[in-house]
């Protein structure tokens, strides 16, 4: 079994033996990987962490997310009060 393209988002920066890789280098070595590998690679997509298979050591590392004080995603476009409006 291979991992799918899909599997691996643009979220999630992944670096092998140290060296940050492209997503279809992960996809070629992960034709060499059997099933229980493949699920604890999925696992480790979803956190942040460190593992090591066949002797290569894979971390990844996830974008943090922007948001305001209130876990919200701020808007594209800020609107500042004008001269007229108050606070």
């Amino acid at each position: 079994m291979a991992l799918k393209p899909q599997s691996i988002r643009k979220s999630v920066t992944i670096f092998l033996n140290g060296r940050e890789v492209e997503k279809q280098e992960v996809l070629e070595l992960s034709k060499e990987w059997n099933e229980k590998q493949e699920n604890l690679f999925k696992r480790l997509l979803k956190n942040e962490g460190e593992m090591t298979i066949k002797g290569i050591i894979i971390k990844t590392v996830l974008q943090e997310k922007v948001v305001n004080s209130f876990g919200e995603k701020d808007p594209k476009h800020i609107i500042m009060p004008g001269v007229d409006d108050r606070f």
